[in-house]
């Protein structure tokens, strides 16, 4: 009876705990499929909302959808043999409309050559100083860039640092 009270009590509390999870676990994402593919309704809807504005011309960004990475990008700032900093980075593309599916299925890919880039931009010492400074800014998006044209062709326009935040150790 000794041994098998506590192999109960783990019993009752991992079915608690499973039940728990199952209870409270978000409700999925319900996503709307045309199966037509006709989206001309979509696109009405937005030109509709562009005119109520007042301007009467259609947004910039319209023809395009923006990708945020799932994961942000950790890279170490070393000086004299350690670690001085961590910069952490948050990076989206913009792609063709439609072109999530192919950035999420390259998107191992990607990370490896971003991680490159951002590892060869702090070794240059790219994340010293004035890091955020424009030109700086501009050279590590131009890379970046190239980077995911490698992957992705023509479908990605412009790589978006949305977020960059450097932490000194």
């Amino acid at each position: 009876m000794r041994k098998l009270l506590p192999i109960l009590l783990a019993l009752v509390g991992l079915g608690g705990g499973v039940g728990a999870g199952l209870m409270l676990r978000p409700a999925p994402e319900q996503v709307v499929i045309d199966p037509c593919g006709d989206d001309s309704m979509a696109q009405d809807h937005a030109k509709d909302e562009t005119d109520e504005a007042g301007d009467g011309k259609e947004e910039e960004n319209a023809s395009f959808d923006y990708v945020k990475l799932n994961n942000q990008f950790v890279v170490p700032v070393v000086e004299s043999g350690r670690v001085a900093a961590l910069v952490i980075l948050t990076v989206s593309l913009e792609t063709q409309i439609g072109g999530s599916e192919q950035v999420f299925a390259k998107e191992p890919k990607l990370r490896d050559g971003f991680l490159q880039v951002l590892f060869d931009h702090a070794n240059a010492g790219g994340f010293k100083g004035a890091f955020t400074e424009a030109a700086n800014m501009a050279a590590l998006r131009r890379a970046m860039l190239d980077v995911a044209r490698k992957s992705l062709g023509d479908l990605v326009s412009d790589v978006l640092i949305v977020d960059i935040v450097r932490q000194d150790t």
